[in-house]
């Protein structure tokens, strides 16, 4: 039994933070799964010793889940809610009508329909920016802007954005002690990078993805060394309450305990791919930090100890080779989502990010000939043999 992890690695973090038996009555060396809307009180206003009143307010398996992740990432508190997109919209409630937020312009398709679709008809002014050119940020940057929000690397470009780089600007420009740093690490996870240690605000992640990694369970987390904006933030998850369900919180405990062990072989795997893609005559250009290719390669190796299991590719022809090539597929599954311990393949300008205006898609390069790998932690062998097989049915030679 551990009860104190700061000094031990991620891989046993991720094991036992907040996973102590003696917190539970009867000592169950895995976290039990906690059911119950609501908890017993000793008088009125007077929480049992758990402190729990409400499961929405918070909930034993949820606490679980929060505090392991923390840990994991390096962070003092973690919040966990019903989704990635319920994370995303908690932290712009803290936005006030008129103040801005300066986002990543390669973003996740579904943040950018947020902030586009719901924020901006609210009042709230959006500029959708490239964050890997600091002159850029810096233009963007007034002294209305609340909230600088980045992925890195992009879905599904894979641009690399220096976080350490960033926060020093936004510090530095942004006089307002209440200007936040948000980024995205869904597509590294904690395992490959943690963007609390360059200077960001919160590092948000969807869970549905490698954190739980088994492509069972929606659900998404925020995680801050801020107490003031942690409190803001617990805040607002009960007040809007879009928390998970204990199910989804045990399920993702559960997924986070092989994290590092399935993060090992998605870095190696992706890799080989990426390898194998670029050595293909019918590929324009392979985008994967692996990569000596890769135009980030510096700043990737500056923030991060991995990869990542994602890769992202284009294809010579249209969307009708995309669609030919994916058909042909097998072992590959296409379907949305990344980040599961099976491999998918998807076609982002009509799947992912079919919602971004198709004058935008093509500034940002999400052509009808993208396609976007998670790479699983299947046999790679049997990888490389199935994207062979694919490129044979779109080869005109043959």
């Amino acid at each position: 039994m551990v009860k104190e992890t700061d000094s031990l690695k991620l891989g046993t973090r991720a094991i036992h933070a907040g996973q102590d038996p003696n917190q539970w009555r009867s000592g169950a060396v895995v976290p039990p799964l906690s059911l119950a809307t609501t908890f017993i009180q000793r008088a009125p206003a007077e929480l049992a010793e758990g402190g729990f009143d409400y499961s929405r307010a918070g909930n034993p398996t949820r606490k679980c889940f929060e505090e392991c992740v923390a840990s994991v990432e390096g962070a003092k508190h973690a919040l966990a809610f019903s989704s990635g997109l319920a994370s995303s919209t908690t932290v712009l409630h803290l936005l006030n009508k008129g103040e801005e937020v300066v986002c990543m312009d390669d973003v996740y398709g579904g943040m950018n329909r947020l902030l586009n679709k719901v924020f901006v008809p609210n009042g709230v002014t959006v500029k959708m920016v490239d964050c890997t050119k600091s002159e850029s940020l810096e233009e963007a940057l007034t002294e209305n802007t609340r909230i600088v929000w980045i992925e890195t690397p992009t879905n599904p470009t894979m641009k690399c954005v220096d976080i350490e780089a960033c926060a020093k600007l936004i510090k530095g420009k942004l006089k307002r002690k209440d200007a936040i740093f948000v980024v995205d690490n869904t597509f590294m996870s904690p395992y490959n990078q943690k963007p609390l240690q360059f200077g960001a605000d919160v590092s948000m992640h969807s869970v549905s993805k490698y954190i739980n990694g088994h492509s069972d369970v929606i659900m998404g987390v925020l995680m801050t060394n801020n107490d003031e904006l942690a409190s803001k933030l617990r805040f607002l998850q009960n007040a809007l309450g879009a928390v998970p369900s204990p199910f989804d919180c045990f399920l993702a405990n559960r997924g986070l305990k092989t994290l590092h062990l399935r993060m090992e072989r998605h870095n190696s795997n992706a890799l080989k791919v990426a390898h194998f893609l670029d050595e293909q005559p019918l590929v324009v250009k392979v985008a994967h930090p692996g990569l000596k290719s890769y135009p980030w390669l510096e700043v990737h190796a500056k923030q991060c100890t991995g990869n990542s299991g994602m890769v992202t590719f284009w294809l010579k022809g249209d969307v009708e080779t995309s669609k030919t090539f994916i058909a042909a597929l097998k072992v590959f599954t296409l379907a949305e989502s990344l980040g599961g311990f099976e491999s998918l393949v998807e076609l982002p300008c009509v799947m992912t990010h079919a919602s971004v205006p198709p004058a935008e898609r093509a500034l940002l390069g999400i052509s009808d000939t993208l396609i976007r790998l998670s790479v699983g932690i299947e046999d790679a062998d049997d990888l490389i043999d199935d994207l062979t097989n694919a490129f044979a049915a779109i080869d005109p030679t043959k």
